[in-house]
């Protein structure tokens, strides 16, 4: 029987706080449904008494599904607003409580697939950042994943591991919070010796790796080691390659400047062959989870995005306030920190913040089993991923068993080959790897999918968000390259929502009501591009053919779906600013629902349907991290920027030209025919809808620099508004 370990000390390690908010979202969400169930009556009504007709199927019909569609996502996001729930650590009684000797190993994670997307000195940034922790070295080891198989990525790290020499005392001696070296010279202006010393050799290293990835390769003068690519036929080039797994930095045997040990740095590319799947991200941490559990085997891990780099030093240190408290620590399998992201302009014009997934839901989900996972800034159980808490999966290898005792030496030769072995493509075959271990194959968003399953086998998470952010992190300025990257989500979300194991379905079985509606927001949330889609062409075409198609204002009706109206937008904007946002940075967020709705949501349940009927492939697609200067320049600026001819762009533009239109029109008919009572619902949605896209009418029509609407596009645009308007017009008359 295993002894008990608690600590016998009064102080606390965490606390948790229900939010009163909860109340009034109770009492709202009791008054706002009784507002849905009167919509619905009047749909009833409307449909028994109406003819079946052209009319009924075109515009009826849509209007009632849409409020179906607008009704199951708001009963899904209501699951968030019953229970708000705050924990909050206290990592200044950890080390009254327990020594560093009790703390655990932990094993950092690093993900990157591409050098010319997501450049190698980021990749270094990062991973110094987090060597350079307030964390006992020997018990700390970072894991860099390169699926790209790069030469230049690994000439990097090691270039950081030499920098990392100098690097790391000083951080420890000067007690710097910024430990990414690009964030702190940034901020921060050398003001002695010692720190241009170290500037001086940052930017020397910045230098040498920058002047390869511009080569395109590494030379001789470089002096990679002949060992680590020995094996390699044309160098790091070939999509089909062996694994290799080099260590840059072995802890005990590495000193830093002060004579200190160094934590190990271990590169990884595993085994890549056309021929066999290679699950993208999630089979990447896979071989990581194998590597790792050979190499050093820590019970604690932490996964991060390549450009995701540490803002405080003393991170781990809360993360142990939770995974060292034994009344939480059975099935805790993950501690989740917030996505922040550095350099967000003051408007946030492309809600790049994400406030609603990264800050307003996760309190919600602390209430019930824990938030998502969000694929980075994540501390992990090693065991959760063997399992459930009760149902232990036994892994094909000793080896890998999550309790074992690691070797002390990661570069033996043996450790190397099993190592090798375990990054092998072929390895997984007849494994329970990707379904019932590890990170979970089936999904674009393997990050959603690995946390909503880790829930239903009975695991828990927790959501601790610290006064200063754990991590920071880049993000698109482009609307291009967000929009791209959101039509992957589209696609993994819906591999999710319509699999066997349906949040709608099976979650709802495992999980409860509450928490699988969670999910069921998520996994489902792509459909919105229905009823958003529906309200921002049918009003307006109904206005422009004359046709009424809400309640007059006369009618008690009319001031029903105002209500609807206001008390949505009303409670989400107010949750908004209860998270120290502002009520511009809410305004761009709605205006971004409805551009993703009418491009990202639209062309990814494209590409998923035609995924599903075998048509097309999948694809991961990695976001760029690389920034021009100008498009940099312009997004500071507050200028949203779409500068290239995407196809993408067509739909929310061509909505926006007709909710233009159709505004115009409606004010003008209403002050000569004097028809407001009839006509001001579609006028009012119209001038919403233009409203919305005031900076597509300046990109359009006003703008001259490089990131304004491409000329294809805007024409485009034009002509599709007018064809729609024109098909529309054909049919309402038959």
């Amino acid at each position: 029987m295993e002894a008990d370990t608690t600590p016998k000390h009064p102080l606390k390690l965490n606390s948790s706080q229900l939010l009163p908010r909860r109340f009034f979202n109770r009492a709202f969400a009791l008054i706002y449904s009784f507002a849905i169930l009167t919509l619905f009556y009047h749909h009833a009504k409307i449909l028994i008494h109406s003819p079946i007709n052209l009319h009924t199927f075109f515009i009826s019909l849509p209007i009632l599904l849409s409020d179906l569609f607008l009704t199951f996502t708001w009963l899904n996001s209501q699951c968030f607003r019953l229970n708000p729930l705050i924990k909050t650590p206290f990592p200044e009684n950890l080390g009254k409580v327990f020594s560093t000797e009790e703390f655990p190993a932990l094993d950092i994670f690093i993900c990157t697939a591409d050098p010319y997307k997501e450049p190698p000195m980021t990749v270094a940034a990062t991973a110094l950042s987090v060597m350079a922790y307030d964390y006992p070295a020997e018990k700390l080891s970072i894991y860099v994943s390169d699926d790209g198989g790069s030469e230049l990525t690994l000439f990097a790290l090691m270039e950081a591991a030499r920098f990392a020499k100098a690097w790391l005392p000083f951080c420890k001696e000067n007690k710097i919070m910024e430990r990414c070296p690009h964030a702190y010279f940034h901020n921060t202006r050398a003001s002695d010796s010692r720190t241009r010393s170290i500037q001086i050799m940052y930017e020397d290293m910045k230098s040498r790796v920058e002047k390869v990835v511009e080569r395109g390769f590494v030379d001789d003068e470089c002096k990679i080691s002949v060992e680590a690519f020995g094996k390699w036929t044309q160098g790091f080039t070939t999509k089909d390659h062996p694994a290799i797994v080099q260590v840059l930095s072995v802890s005990g045997d590495d000193k830093d400047l002060a004579g200190s040990s160094m934590p190990n740095l271990i590169y990884v590319s595993r085994q890549k062959n056309r021929a066999v799947p290679h699950h993208f991200k999630a089979g990447a941490l896979n071989v990581l989870l194998r590597v790792s559990g050979i190499m050093t085997n820590a019970p604690i891990l932490l996964t991060l995005d390549c450009d995701m780099i540490s803002n405080d030093p003393r991170t781990p240190h809360t993360m142990l306030c939770f995974f060292m408290d034994h009344s939480i620590k059975p099935n805790l399998g993950y501690v989740q920190f917030p996505l922040l992201f550095d350099g967000i302009n003051q408007a946030d014009i492309y809600a790049s913040e994400l406030r609603r997934v990264f800050h307003i839901n996760p309190v919600g989900m602390n209430g019930l089993l824990g938030p998502d996972y969000f694929g980075t800034g994540t501390f992990f159980s090693r065991r959760a991923f063997h399992g459930g808490p009760s149902s232990f999966i036994e892994p094909e290898m000793a080896e890998l068993g999550p309790d074992r005792i690691p070797s002390k030496r990661i570069n033996y030769p043996h450790i190397l080959e099993l190592a090798h072995r375990v990054a092998a493509c072929s390895y997984e075959k007849g494994t329970n790897w990707g379904s019932k271990m590890g990170f979970r194959y089936g999904s674009l968003v393997e990050d959603f999918y690995t946390g909503y399953r880790l829930h239903c086998e009975g695991w828990r998470s927790i959501f601790c968000n610290p006064e200063r952010p754990a991590f920071l992190a880049d993000t698109p300025i482009s609307l291009n390259d967000m929009i791209t990257q959101q039509k992957r989500w589209v696609v993994g979300l819906f591999e999710v929502a319509f699999s066997k194991y349906s949040p709608l379905t099976f979650g709802t079985s495992f999980l409860g009501p509450l928490m699988a509606h969670c999910y069921c927001y998520y996994a489902f949330g792509p459909m919105m591009s229905f009823p958003i889609t529906i309200y921002a062409f049918l009003p307006q075409l109904t206005l422009l053919n004359n046709i009424s198609i809400f309640p007059k204002v006369s009618d008690p009706m009319f001031f029903l779906y105002v209500f609807l109206f206001l008390g949505s937008c009303g409670q989400d904007c107010l949750e908004f600013i209860s998270t120290k946002s502002t009520l511009l940075r809410w305004w761009n967020d709605q205006r971004m629902v409805l551009t993703r709705a009418l491009s990202s949501d639209v062309f990814g349940t494209l590409e998923y349907i035609s995924n599903h009927l075998g048509i097309g492939t999948r694809d991961f697609g990695v976001t760029s991290k690389v920034n021009g200067d100008g498009q940099r320049k312009r997004y500071d600026e507050g200028k949203i920027e779409y500068g290239v001819a995407s196809p993408l762009f067509v739909p929310f533009s061509s909505a926006a030209i007709l909710n233009l239109v159709a505004f115009i029109y409606g004010v003008l008919r209403m002050v000569s025919l004097r028809e407001m009572d009839e006509f001001l619902g579609q006028v009012l949605v119209g001038s919403f809808g233009m409203m919305i896209c005031l900076p597509i009418y300046e990109a359009m029509f006003l703008r001259k620099d490089e990131g304004r609407m491409p000329t294809k596009i805007t024409i485009a645009s034009i002509f599709l508004a007018s064809f729609v308007f024109v098909a529309f017009s054909v049919v309402s008359r038959l």
